[in-house]
């Protein structure tokens, strides 16, 4: 009894822990963006935490654990699904009940939807269709095909993002543009500087202890019978936290462009950099890899890009389709717990 009481208070200050972690993360995150200007800005948090995801990914892979193939199929698949579903749709509904209506650039957000359809495609399903292995799995030469694929499509999209169509991803609304924070002072270089470095360290912080709470989360997994890829979902979900809550507070701000960038650019990141820095650890170190997701992944991750384009499409939301988003992402959650 004393053990299991020891053990819970453990678990209850490492997550009060993570939770200050990630409040200073984007508090730091804030800063830089405010310094920056979007788009720039939305990208910082979305890349640094996608470094600190590959890093926790690898360190996984290497250990050669059983399942440690499946890592990066199940921390990329559940990222799509968290972002397209849980954050999107969280920042429709609680920007909803508060400005009922929202406006957004559509330009911007569909061009980022139709890349995240193409790298989402190339590699969780193909691998389900390709012939030359039985499978979820790619051969080396498809794999690394793959690797060099989405990072030339992330770098096309990053280019077209911040140089060529930078104005796609700026507020598009007047009460956007003439939000108090837009038009406070900027931080002093120094501060700037500073703030990078504490969100490296939030971020580290984070990562560090959603880790440490794995076995937390593997443990209660197990207690319950459900499969083993909830696991990838439940630290997916701790990884996600800064920015879940960055794209939150925009969305309060009625800043959901700013949420949408945050959002959809943390999803391309997750592909774009994930799999070629995986693909080829794995073709260096010989480690396999499987990537192919089940065909009830594919419906869900279809019926996921199919709503989020009619979501996207006219520039505008309301609760309902934040709303919508929510109850795919339940069923997304129940689905995973009962497949």
């Amino acid at each position: 009894m004393t053990t299991l009481l020891n053990q819970t208070w453990v678990i209850f200050l490492l997550g009060a822990a993570l939770i200050g972690a990630v409040l200073l993360a984007v508090h730091h995150a804030e800063v830089i963006a405010h310094k920056v200007g979007e788009p720039f800005g939305t990208l910082v948090l979305a890349l640094s935490v996608t470094v600190i995801e590959v890093a926790l990914i690898v360190s996984m892979m290497l250990t050669g654990n059983a399942g440690s193939e499946f890592i990066a199929r199940d921390a990329i698949f559940a990222t799509v699904m968290i972002i397209m579903n849980g954050v999107i749709g969280l920042c429709i509904f609680v920007g909803g009940l508060k400005h009922h209506e929202l406006s957004f650039r559509n330009e911007g957000t569909n061009s980022a939807l139709a890349v995240l359809t193409a790298l989402a495609t190339f590699i969780l399903v193909m691998p389900m269709f390709t012939v030359s292995t039985p499978g979820p799995d790619f051969t080396k030469s498809q794999l690394a095909f793959a690797g060099i694929a989405s990072f030339v499509l992330y770098a096309a999209f990053l280019f077209f993002q911040t140089v060529t169509h930078r104005d796609y991803y700026l507020p598009k609304s007047k009460a956007q543009k003439t939000d108090s924070s837009v038009h406070a002072p900027k931080p002093s270089n120094t501060k700037t500087l500073i703030s990078a470095g504490l969100l490296l360290v939030s971020l580290v912080t984070v990562v560090g202890l959603a880790k440490a709470l794995s076995p937390a989360i593997e443990a209660g997994v197990k207690a319950i019978g459900a499969p083993k890829t909830v696991v990838g979902i439940a630290i997916a979900l701790l990884v996600l936290l800064p920015e879940s809550f960055a794209a939150v507070r925009a969305s309060r701000a009625n800043r959901l462009q700013s949420s949408l960038n945050l959002a959809l650019g943390s999803a391309l990141a997750s592909i774009g950099l994930t799999i070629p820095t995986v693909a080829a650890i794995a073709i260096i170190f010989d480690l396999q890899l499987s990537l192919g997701i089940s065909s009830l992944n594919m419906v869900l991750m279809y019926l996921s890009f199919f709503i989020g384009a009619l979501t996207l499409a006219i520039g505008r939301t309301t609760l309902v389709q934040g709303v919508v988003h929510l109850i795919i992402f339940f069923e997304y959650l129940f689905l995973s717990l009962v497949p």
